[in-house]
This record gives structure tokens, sequence and C-alpha cells, in this order.
């Protein structure tokens, strides 16, 4: 097995167009047939951006009797449409037989998904079947936040001979609620870029965002950490999407957010600074709000022991407790009494009403 410090990624730039210096992978997430592919499609390439075509044709879906991609069939349309845009295509892959195919009409790139990364067994064979080959491969990270997990999957690729490899970073899955699909935990692919120096490290604020109402803050918190491009998924009609429609934009919608990032790209060094704590702020206020809701869910349990309890919603001795050990804590960590008191005061108050409402 290679040593972290042997993987060597090839520059992204030597290998495929960059936009502004940006790796951009748009299209659907699932091919649903000719006219809907080559719609989306010619809707992107009419952009003028530098633009990697990711086309769904085998969607590995949790349950059986969903729509599952095109499937092969669709190869052929990939290669034609290739041929009349000159946009590169990147197709996902599970299986070794995916991959014989894919080289087989001329696809550029493939991608492992989150269900493939979590399963060393399937990327094993997967990179036996690339042996060789130098076919470049973007890895998503795996469903789970497991940073091992995703670390192998990379070495097993790069063990099959290719260095022309890029992680794709695409939200992580966990018991916590959250606004978003997946929950970023932007620290792992901070951690992976400075494991191994050189790699590109996308973003794919679609599978994260899971809304499409979400899908510009993620990918500006994306390009406020420095991340080398990002992975959207569009369709000509993202209402009619066979597969994810909440998470799918429209061509126009996703030159639009292109170009409001290189704008952002080109400001000074001082109003970048202004929008990226901007963002840092924004994110942090998604997370109070996050666990205000938890806090609340807490207080409706609460609520329900105490009707069982027999006991009074107001409990004078707790409520002077824990705003004393409230004020000490706001102390030591240099915030402001009053205002801390006012909040306490403020959450209190309503978790009274939320006990009184579910006891």
């Amino acid at each position: 097995m290679p040593a972290i410090a042997d993987i060597q990624p090839e520059p992204v730039h030597q290998w495929l167009p960059m936009e502004k210096g940006l790796l951009l992978v748009a299209g659907p997430c699932s091919v649903e047939s000719r006219d809907q592919l080559t719609e989306t499609i010619q809707g992107l390439a009419a952009t003028g951006k530098k633009i990697i075509v990711r086309a769904g044709i085998w969607k590995p879906r949790s349950r059986p009797g969903q729509f599952e991609g095109a499937g092969a069939k669709a190869l052929p349309w990939l290669d034609q449409i290739r041929k009349s845009t000159g946009l590169p295509m990147a197709v996902e892959v599970a299986r070794p037989k995916h991959v014989e195919l894919c080289l087989k009409h001329n696809i550029e790139l493939i991608w492992l998904g989150a269900r493939t990364t979590v399963n060393p067994f399937m990327v094993q064979e997967i990179a036996n079947a690339i042996q060789g080959t130098g076919l470049p491969v973007m890895i998503k990270n795996p469903v789970s936040p497991d940073f091992r997990l995703w670390m192998g999957a990379i070495e097993r690729i790069v063990m099959a001979g290719t260095n022309k490899i890029i992680a794709v970073h695409r939200g992580f899955h966990t018991h916590l609620k959250s606004v978003y699909r997946n929950i970023p935990l932007w620290n792992i692919p901070l951690q992976l870029s400075k494991e191994i120096p050189g790699l590109p490290v996308i973003c794919d604020p679609s599978h994260i965002a899971g809304d499409k109402t979400l899908i510009r803050q993620v990918a500006i918190q994306a390009m406020a950490l420095k991340m080398n491009g990002l992975m959207i998924e569009t369709h000509h009609q993202p209402e009619k999407a066979l597969t994810d429609p909440l998470q799918q934009i429209t061509p126009t919608l996703f030159n639009q957010l292109i170009d409001e990032i290189n704008t952002m790209k080109e400001m000074d060094a001082d109003e970048n600074t202004l929008q990226t704590i901007r963002l840092h702020i924004d994110e942090h206020d998604y997370q109070l709000l996050e666990l205000l809701a938890k806090r609340f869910a807490l207080s409706v349990e609460v609520g329900k022991l105490k009707k069982k309890l027999g006991k009074s919603v107001v409990q004078p001795t707790r409520q002077e407790d824990l705003f004393r050990d409230r004020e000490e804590k706001a102390k030591t960590l240099g915030l402001n009494i009053s205002f801390v008191n006012k909040l306490m005061q403020l959450l209190h108050n309503e978790s009274v009403v939320v006990q009184h409402k579910n006891k």
C-alpha cells in the first residue's frame, strides 16, 4: 500500500478544462431520455462555461422499483453529445462492467458514489477494472463520516495506476437533524486536503443541500473554504425530474450562480474577507437554529415527564440554578452578561409555553 506521502495527484488543470481556476461538473442527477439529456447539456454548453458533464446512467437507489437511470443505452448518447459540444463526460460506476462499458464509449471520467466508497470490496473491484488504463476518477466521500474509508478508496484507486484523482465532498448522513440533506462537516474534506497536498477537492452542494434554495449558500461556503470546484446537479426541467427533483437547478440558474462566484473571486481582499466572515456567521446561525430545535424537543420530553410525575411546569429553584450556571459560563466565555440573561429568560419563557402545550 502506498504511503500517504507517495500519493501525488496530477494537477487537475493539466488534464481537465477549468473555469477561471474552478473545476465545474454539472449535469442531470439521472439520465432519463435522449431528449432530456440533450436539452440539459445544450443548456449548459450555451453558458459558454468550461464544464465537465456529470450524467447518472446507473443510479443506485435505496429501494427497488424506483427509477435507476437509462442504463448502458445512454452511453452512445453521451458520446454523440460530447462530439457536438466538446464537453467531457463523467459517469458514475458501481461495477467492473460499468467501467468496461465507459472505456468502450470514450467516457473521459468516472466517479465512485457515496454508496460505493463505503464498501472497500466494491472499490477494489473497480480499481481492478481500471488497472493500467490511467482513467481519471472522482471519489465521493462515503455516506457516513468515516475519514479512513474515504482515504482508503483514494489509496485503492491510486494503487490501480492513476494519479488523476478528484475528491468530491457531498456531505454525510448522521443521526443529527439539520436544514441540509447531508451535514457538511467541513473539517473532514479540509483534513483530506491537508493529508494529501495537491489533491483537488470539490464540493457537491446539491447532495449537501437536498434543496435547490440552499445550493447557493453551500456553494459559496465551499468557495470561501478554498475548495477547487463544484459538482451541481442540473436539469432542463427540474420539477419533472425522475430522481431528486428538489435538488436540481436549471442550466440558467447554474450559470447565474457561477457568475456570482466569479464576481466574488474578483473582489478586493478586504471585501472578500468580509463576505467570508458573513458566510461563517450564516453557518453559525443555522447551527444555532438547529440547536434551538433540539433544545425545545427536549422541553417537550420534560413536559411529559413532569405531567407523569405530577410536577408543575415552572420550578423556581431549577430556574434560579439554571440562570446562575449560565451566567457563570457566559462570564468565562467573555459574553455580555446582560444579553445572556435576556436570552436565557426568553428561552425559559418559550420552554414553559412548549411544556404547557405538550403536558
